[in-house]
């Protein structure tokens, strides 16, 4: 049983993908990380000595530690958090029972590299559809909670990519981008080896709605319908893929919870 500052993997994993989901530091020790370089989807590592300089960007949010073994390092790091006035857990029995669990865990070479401290920073096509707009979700649902976007014209993705730093995606050419019959959506989500049902369900909407194959998924065209609308209404890409946020939010929690659920147009009992 936890205790009452520790919480359970199942705890945690209804979480993970969620607004809901608390900010998730990693403090392995790098001897530990490096025999198994992969972490908790949305998660930072960060230096369990250093865990107090993070305090003041916390303020407000409910984190998660998380190490190894669930032992003394995400322990103390907790505790050290609690004391700077943050609302702080602890994972128990950490990244080993998270993996016993069988519970995804994200290759961190797959990350796109970011500077300590900030987000990472990705670019793509400008006035987004469907593809532009699930994959800001994923990456900051699963991947990383402060990662940026930049909407540049199609000619100058490349461009910027180089000059900046960043990342393209959903682009001709780029490593993250439509393979064969499958949209960027879906290699996000095999390279980021995100093995949930749950999204795998919601690749298939996300790529008959982008790839116009409206007739192999019942809820394609709907989304297909919702996601043109939002370009339509909503002139800003950043606002749209805002607006998106909680459309891909509302999906995932259908897929996961609710594909079983009805609706009936009968009196309110």
């Amino acid at each position: 049983m936890a205790s009452p500052n520790q919480i359970t993997v199942s705890q945690l994993l209804r979480l993970i993908g969620t607004p809901d989901c608390p900010v998730l530091i990693d403090v392995c020790i790098d001897e530990d990380f490096e025999l198994d370089p992969r972490i908790i989807p949305s998660a930072k590592r960060h230096p369990f000595k250093q865990i107090g300089d993070l305090a003041s960007t916390l303020c407000g949010r409910k984190v998660v530690v998380i190490c190894q073994k669930g032992l003394k390092l995400s322990a103390g790091a907790s505790a050290i958090l609690r004391a700077e006035g943050i609302s702080a857990e602890y994972l128990e029995g950490g990244n080993f029972a998270w993996r016993d669990a069988g519970a995804p865990l994200v290759p961190v070479g797959k990350i796109p590299y970011s500077k300590e401290g900030e987000g990472t920073l990705w670019v793509t096509r400008q006035r987004p559809k469907i593809d532009r707009i699930a994959c800001p979700w994923l990456i900051r649902r699963f991947v990383d909670r402060d990662a940026k976007f930049l909407f540049v014209d199609p000619n100058q993705v490349e461009a910027v990519a180089e000059k900046f730093d960043a990342t393209a995606f959903d682009v001709e050419g780029s490593f993250w981008g439509h393979r064969d019959d499958f949209c960027t959506f879906d290699t996000m989500v095999s390279e980021f080896e995100l093995d949930l049902p749950p999204l795998k369900r919601l690749a298939e909407i996300v790529r008959a709605a982008d790839t116009n194959a409206l007739d192999a998924v019942a809820e394609a065209p709907g989304v297909s319908a919702i996601l043109l609308g939002l370009s339509r209404m909503i002139k800003d890409d950043l606002q749209q893929v805002d607006a998106g946020m909680v459309l891909f939010d509302a999906l995932y929690r259908w897929c996961r919870d609710a594909q079983d659920e009805t609706h009936s147009s009968g009196a309110v009992k």
